[in-house]
């Protein structure tokens, strides 16, 4: 084989080689990529039933609701221009309440999201960026007013 040939070929199975390790990486971190949903996001790209994903916004007023004795507890998630309705089986976090600021992660099937966990703003000037963000697009946002430079 020809020098030119013998590096040719091993330009083509380096190159093969590291096309099979990207594609390798891409499809493990796959089912560890969780995408953020603002409510009206949700209801127009309506993902799959098996992908899991987080959906951000404010706990609508008086959606709360919950049996005694139960730790299922049902609520809607609200980026002021729509809701989804979220099922959650579990401990709520204690600043967890209506009008404030959420992160559910879960999966979205049947118009429902069923959330594995429950995210609550930690103090009272805290807002999840994907929230705050979702809430300026709409115009809804009600947080401090920033300063132009």
């Amino acid at each position: 084989m020809k020098p030119k040939n013998k590096r040719l070929s091993l330009i083509v199975a380096t190159m093969t080689a590291l096309a099979a390790s990207v594609a390798l990486i891409l499809v493990a971190f796959e089912d560890n990529v969780v995408f953020f949903y603002s409510p009206s996001d949700l209801l127009k790209k309506r993902p799959g039933p098996t992908q899991k994903l987080r959906i951000g916004g404010l706990v609508k007023k008086d959606s709360i609701k919950r049996e005694p004795g139960v730790t299922e507890v049902s609520f809607e998630v609200t980026d002021l221009n729509n809701s989804v309705p979220v099922v959650f089986n579990g401990i709520l976090p204690d600043l967890f309440r209506e009008e404030q600021g959420v992160v559910a992660e879960g999966r979205y099937r049947e118009q429902l999201f069923y959330a594995t966990q429950i995210l609550a703003k930690h103090d009272e000037q805290y807002m999840p960026p994907e929230v705050a963000e979702s809430l300026k697009k709409s115009g809804k946002w009600k947080g401090p007013v920033e300063l132009e430079k």
